[in-house]
């Protein structure tokens, strides 16, 4: 076990005590560092480097028009109350004479939900990073996310969706967004 896991393990024994939990128990034993490890994987975000991700798979490429990769899942943790919020990214992007590899948009989004978020900004880091690498003609996020700080504690409504929404570039033009909208809300496959 590393250094970093060990403490996380002694604090999250320390909760579990603090709770009036007995950490000695048979189906707690463990639970400490099943604990440590899963927030450490939860939050790997912070030591990855999405722009070194986008530029590993960037190509000179004449197209210009839209490329879309859209219900990409997301596991994120909130971080006002350390609770779980989920839900799809949608991804478009116009290029600027540089395609990116396709799976590098789906990375970007695990980077930037790997740490603890606010949809709100979630939603603009994934938008910027993607704008100032691959320097294209416009970027396009669309989240949508059940959050189970809502969910579960606090106004306790279980069927609410949140949305956000930036743009750059083409996609603030009315009629190059309308597309984009139009084609997450499809289903052509």
């Amino acid at each position: 076990m590393s250094v970093n896991t060990e403490q996380l393990r002694f604090h999250y024994q320390s909760i579990l005590t603090e709770i009036g939990e007995q950490p000695e128990r048979e189906g707690l034993v463990k639970t400490p560092e099943r604990a440590a490890k899963a927030i450490q994987f939860l939050t790997q975000g912070y030591h990855q480097d999405p722009v070194a991700i986008l530029r590993s798979a960037m190509f000179r490429e004449d197209y210009s028009e839209m490329v879309l990769v859209k219900d990409i899942e997301l596991y994120s943790l909130c971080e006002h109350h350390l609770l779980p919020f989920f839900g799809k990214a949608h991804v478009a992007y116009i290029p600027n004479g540089h395609i990116v590899g396709l799976s590098k948009i789906p990375r970007v989004v695990d980077v930037f939900a790997r740490r603890l978020q606010v949809q709100e900004r979630l939603t603009l880091e994934i938008r910027d990073v993607i704008q100032d690498t691959l320097k294209p003609l416009g970027v396009a996020v669309v989240i949508e996310a059940k959050h189970l700080c809502m969910m579960m504690r606090g106004v306790q409504k279980q069927n609410s969706v949140t949305t956000t929404s930036a743009f750059t570039g083409e996609f603030r033009n009315a009629e190059t967004r309308s597309e984009f909208l139009r084609l997450v809300s499809s289903s052509l496959h």
